[in-house]
């Protein structure tokens, strides 16, 4: 049986970690019961169905992190305004439950009043890079759906943008015309590397050459990885000119999918950037342990 379980609830995914007051990974699980797919009185249910068989008959502490706290999930957790530090168990939502061997603590997210921005289980990410390295001052960078760069100085979040780069891509490789030119998974990294390029130095012309990928195609059969690159790269060129203010001269951590971290990695260390990549997975968890830890000192 479990002391503690530690979870991760996204909007496609849930994810969880049976854990040991030691902080030892016992198990994990995964399941497709994401919050899109579930109504306000289906997480419980489906906490349980996922790891239910692991309670004992005590009452077992849950720490959450992700989308379960946003105002369409389980309980709505109530952003923290930047700067601060990444929101603890001490700001997290409590959410009663009908079986009592459960005792859920939505961690909040964080937001931003100028420009208006908002992020919902990166500050937990951050919170765990944080713990590993709790002297660190710097930019970390969370590639994803929707790319975070946050601006981190004794140990708060001080300010951070939001870029739509990942869902951008998503939609204009599946859905747009530029779906039968840049179909497939396949990579061309020095086309990559010339649209970066191209999209850090001209980000304003950056439609007119999105449209370019899909005319190449048709006239000089232009292969799908290198169209798929390309795409990938004008984007995160356009994404890396506006973020210039918060990278340039810095020391960057990225937290995030691998494959996507070193497509940041490789287009920051043209610029002659020092990068440094971490685990996506673990840091989430540390920041969950670390919202565990100060559960168990306030209950002493």
């Amino acid at each position: 049986m479990t002391d503690w379980l530690a979870v991760d609830w996204g909007t496609s995914h849930l994810r969880v970690w049976g854990m040991s007051r030691a902080g030892a990974v016992k198990f994990r699980k995964t399941s497709d019961a994401g919050m899109g797919t579930l109504t306000r009185d289906g997480f419980e249910p489906a906490l349980l169905d996922l790891v239910g068989d692991t309670l004992g008959t005590g009452t077992s502490p849950v720490i959450v992190c992700g989308m379960a706290g946003s105002r369409q999930g389980w309980a709505e957790a109530k952003y923290m305004a930047a700067p601060c530090a990444p929101p603890g168990i001490d700001r997290a939502t409590y959410v009663p439950t009908r079986d009592a061997r459960l005792s859920i603590h939505i961690l909040p997210g964080v937001k931003q009043t100028t420009p208006a921005d908002v992020m919902r289980g990166e500050e937990t990410q951050i919170a765990g890079f944080l713990s590993l390295n709790p002297k660190f001052d710097g930019i970390i960078c969370l590639p994803g759906t929707h790319t975070k760069w946050a601006h981190i100085s004794a140990g708060e979040i001080v300010s951070f943008r939001t870029f739509m780069t990942g869902e951008m891509f998503a939609l204009l490789s599946q859905q747009s015309v530029l779906r039968h030119t840049a179909a497939g998974d396949g990579w061309d990294a020095e086309a990559f590397a010339e649209a970066v390029s191209t999209g850090m130095s001209n980000p304003a012309d950056l439609a007119a050459r999105l449209f370019s990928i899909r005319a190449e195609g048709l006239l000089n059969d232009l292969h799908a990885a290198q169209a798929r690159a390309r795409l990938s790269g004008l984007l995160i060129g356009a994404e890396l000119a506006a973020a210039r203010p918060y990278w340039l001269g810095q020391h960057v951590a990225l937290i995030g999918d691998d494959k996507l971290c070193k497509a940041y990695s490789d287009a920051l260390g043209a610029q002659g950037l020092p990068v440094e990549r971490t685990d996506a997975e673990r840091m989430t968890l540390e920041g969950l342990k670390a919202a565990y830890a100060r559960l168990k000192e306030s209950a002493q």
